[in-house]
C-alpha cells in the first residue's frame, strides 16, 4: 500500500528570529476556500510583526490527495496535532469557524478562536444545500432521508463525499474547553473584531481590514498570554 502523501503546508515567515509560530486551523469544506485569501493577508501580516504563520491543508481538502470520503473528524484532529508537533518554539494555533472543532489536541502555548460553529449546524447548512440541489433537478430529499441515507453509505452534500464516521461524528461536534484561549465574534467591543462573515459568500473573496484586524488580535492575545 502506498503512503499517503504529506499535506502541503503554506508558510510566511518573518525575516528575524520568529517571537512565535499562529498555526491557523481554516473553517471546513467550502468555507474554508471561502475564507483563505483573507487568512493568507493575515498571516502576512503577522509575518510584517515578526510572527511566523502556518495554514496547513486538511486530508481531503484544498490540495490534498486523500479522498474526502476517507476522513473523518478524527483524522483531521490527528493530522492537526501531528503538524503542531513539528513546530519548534512558541506555538499559538489560530481556528476559525469549523476549524474550532479540531484543535483541542494540538500542544500550544495559547489558541485563538473566531466565531466557533458546532459540527450539527455545519451539517444543516451542508444538507439543506443538497435539498436545494436536489429541488432543482426536480429530485425528492429531505434532512431526514438524507440523515438516513448517510448512516451506511458515504453521502454527496454540498460537492463533498462524506462518510457516515464523518457525519456522525459531525452530528455531536463542539468546540472543546480549552486554555488559555480567546474566543472573538465578528462586531464591535472588546470580544469581536470588525469583519464580514467571508465563509457566507457564494465566492472567495477577502477582507483586508478583516485580516489586519485578526493579526492584530492575535498579536495582542500572544503578549497577555506572555508570548513576546
Amino acid at each position: 500500500m502506498a503512503m499517503p502523501t504529506p499535506e502541503h503546508i503554506l508558510r510566511i515567515t518573518p525575516t528575524r528570529t520568529p517571537r512565535a509560530t499562529i498555526l491557523f486551523v481554516p473553517p471546513l469544506f467550502e468555507e474554508a476556500n471561502r475564507s483563505r485569501r483573507t487568512l493568507v493577508l493575515a498571516m502576512r501580516a503577522l509575518a510584517a510583526d515578526g510572527f511566523a504563520a502556518q495554514l496547513p491543508d486538511l486530508p481531503g481538502q484544498n490540495e490534498s490527495l486523500v479522498p474526502l470520503a476517507e476522513v473523518d473528524l478524527a483524522r483531521w484532529q490527528d493530522a492537526l496535532t501531528k503538524t503542531a508537533a513539528a513546530i519548534d518554539g512558541p506555538l499559538i494555533v489560530a481556528s476559525l469557524r469549523g476549524g474550532t472543532l479540531i484543535d483541542h489536541s494540538a500542544n500550544a502555548a495559547a489558541r485563538w478562536r473566531l466565531a466557533p460553529v458546532s459540527g450539527a449546524s455545519l451539517l444543516r447548512t451542508l444538507m439543506r444545500a443538497r435539498v436545494a440541489a436536489d429541488r432543482e433537478a426536480r429530485l425528492t430529499s429531505s434532512l431526514d432521508s438524507l440523515q438516513a441515507n448517510a448512516v451506511t453509505a458515504p453521502l454527496l452534500i454540498a460537492g463533498n463525499l462524506l462518510s457516515p464516521a464523518m457525519m456522525a461524528q459531525l452530528g455531536s461536534a463542539e468546540a472543546r474547553p480549552v486554555a488559555p484561549l480567546r474566543t472573538v465574534t465578528l462586531g464591535s467591543g472588546a470580544e469581536a473584531i470588525a469583519g464580514t462573515p467571508l465563509w457566507l459568500r457564494a465566492e472567495p473573496g477577502e477582507d483586508a481590514a478583516m485580516a489586519a484586524a485578526i493579526a492584530a488580535d492575535i498579536a495582542a492575545w500572544s503578549q497577555t498570554c506572555g508570548i513576546s
